[in-house]
């Protein structure tokens, strides 16, 4: 396994350069040396360099997955074939308000318990600080580059604890200068997580005070908003308020209008964001190109039954007063975990359990379960949080593909998968969302041209992190890229074999570095974590 150093000088003959500007592919070479694109050229003289044929392969930069749940894939797994091998050269991680740094021993007690279901058992994982979590990505080593952003949940876990209040003015400072700390320690913004406890129990103004911070050291604001259901134009236009006040960038993550009540209303989103853009502001956005979501059964519950942590969850739904109430609103009223809407449990599926011997679950949706015992759904759906001690994946199929297809083509949009990595049948995009791009919505459908599709899924990105060296194909531009068949690139992953790799892509440099080759890993970990502008100015 390397140690990430840059190996000798390859040049790649005769591709269709893709180079990240928009402007249209060219055929030509690039040759790479020292871990950075040293040329590019319509043909370069041949030298001592390694020569890879890319006779009939598009050549474009690295793709940014921009929302990532890898938080600990990346260290338990470095080789990380499941982003690599789609062409992914970067990876966001710390997203949806929730992980495991910046983290105090008794935050950590809780997250492990709270996040068994996106990143499987994490055993003592746990840092105290970014600066840690960065270290220990480039002490392992890592196919992918990795960026992180802080998550505004486990700080509110480290300073108020798990409890529905607000914060104290003595807790709002507190919060503040963690926030300041994780960025001078090279974060690259805040993410929230609005529908998960506790980030949903902050209010407009805590959010505004952190996001000071953020805006100060030149990151942006990442919320996974209070609702993509009955509440969700309201949920983006308190995110873009906070933005402005607060004078920050924001990324919607996973900005789409998801179930029935929002159906074919993804055009009222962009006429919002577009308003805000023509005021000044400073938007981006990502999607998956899927239309089930993936979360956690025990992200539907209402945010009163999550407060106090798993335990007291756990004791609430064992209680059978506490146990109606939370039916009533997961079955008659919306709860605000599911986004107030009442839930459909004929698509809620079984995606994963922590405990094996709820396995038989597994692919089933929760109203299946319910009439093969004869029992109501929401009942049953109790029981097996309870028998699974919250740590249940589940996919809900609330998506429209009018809603998708309107979001991907916007103007300020990127690519991010979203993509869970644990359990028995995960949400394919964890391994299919950029080649489901590249074949599906850009070959087969022309939802967006190929060049059009690398801006979004790698210029953007880079420009978004400030990275002014990745994220194009240009003289000294760091070497992260891909090689992918126009023709034959597509996802292969599916609902039923989630894990299965992606088609038409044989090669993914990161840093100069094959960590794809001829279509299978080379074990090189030439990825590194990626710091902010803001560490380098402290």
């Amino acid at each position: 396994m390397s140690s990430g150093a840059p190996v000798g000088a390859l040049l790649i003959r005769g591709g269709t350069i893709v180079d990240g500007s928009g402007r249209p592919a060219r055929n030509g070479d690039v040759l790479v040396d020292a871990g950075r694109i040293v040329g590019v050229g319509e043909r370069i003289a041949p030298s001592s360099a390694r020569v890879i044929d890319a006779n009939g392969l598009a050549v474009a930069p690295g793709f940014i997955d921009m929302h990532a749940h890898a938080d600990l894939a990346v260290l338990d797994d470095p080789q990380n074939l499941a982003a690599v091998s789609q062409g992914v050269t970067a990876q966001v991680v710390g997203q949806d308000g929730l992980s495991y740094a910046p983290a105090t021993e008794a935050t950590l007690e809780v997250l492990r318990e709270q996040l068994a279901g996106w990143n499987g058992p994490a055993g003592g994982a746990g840092w105290p600080d970014i600066a840690g979590y960065l270290a220990e990505v480039d002490r392992r080593g890592s196919a992918a580059n990795v960026a992180v952003l802080l998550p505004h949940g486990t700080i509110r876990l480290n300073v108020v604890g798990a409890d529905d209040r607000p914060a104290t003015t003595l807790e709002l400072a507190a919060m503040r200068a963690e926030v300041e700390r994780g960025m001078r320690d090279g974060a690259f913004g805040l993410s929230t997580g609005l529908t998960y406890a506790p980030g949903m129990f902050a209010d407009t103004g805590e959010l505004v005070a952190l996001c000071e911070i953020v805006a100060a050291h030149g990151g942006y604001f990442a919320p996974h908003q209070r609702s993509y259901g009955a509440g969700a134009l309201a949920g983006y236009a308190e995110m873009i308020e906070i933005a402005r006040r607060a004078g920050c960038a924001l990324h919607l993550t996973h900005a789409t209008m998801n179930f029935a009540v929002n159906r074919g209303r993804a055009a009222e989103l962009v006429a919002l964001i577009d308003d805000a853009l023509a005021r000044g502001d400073d938007i981006t956005l990502d999607t998956y190109p899927y239309l089930p979501g993936s979360t956690t059964l025990a992200a539907l519950l209402p945010g009163w039954a999550a407060a106090g942590g798993p335990e007291s969850t756990l004791a609430r739904l064992r209680d059978p007063a506490a146990r109606a109430r939370i039916i009533h609103e997961l079955d008659v009223v919306g709860s605000d975990g599911a986004h107030g809407v009442p839930v459909d449990w004929g698509a809620v599926e079984i995606s994963g359990v922590r405990d094996a011997a709820l396995s038989d679950r597994v692919g089933r949706t929760v109203a299946e379960l319910a009439a093969a015992v004869g029992e109501p759904a929401s009942e049953v759906a109790v029981d097996l949080l309870i028998a699974d001690r919250l740590g249940t994946g589940i996919l809900q199929h609330v998506g429209d593909e009018e809603n998708v297809r309107t979001m991907m083509r916007h103007r300020r949009h990127t690519g991010g998968s979203d993509g869970i990595l644990v359990g028995a049948k995960p949400h394919p995009r964890a391994w299919g969302t950029f080649p489901r791009y590249l074949g599906h919505y850009v070959r087969e459908e022309g939802v967006l041209t190929l060049e059009d599709a690398i801006v979004h899924l790698s210029r953007r990105p880079a420009d978004r992190l400030g990275l002014t060296d990745r994220g194009r194909i240009a003289p000294g531009a760091v070497a992260d890229l891909v090689l992918f068949d126009p023709q034959t690139v597509a996802d292969r992953a599916t609902f039923a074999e989630p894990r299965r790799q992606a088609a038409g892509i044989p090669w993914v440099l990161v840093a100069g570095t094959p960590v794809v080759e001829e279509g299978e890993r080379t074990g090189d970990v030439p990825g590194r974590a990626l710091r902010s502008a803001a560490c380098a100015r402290s």
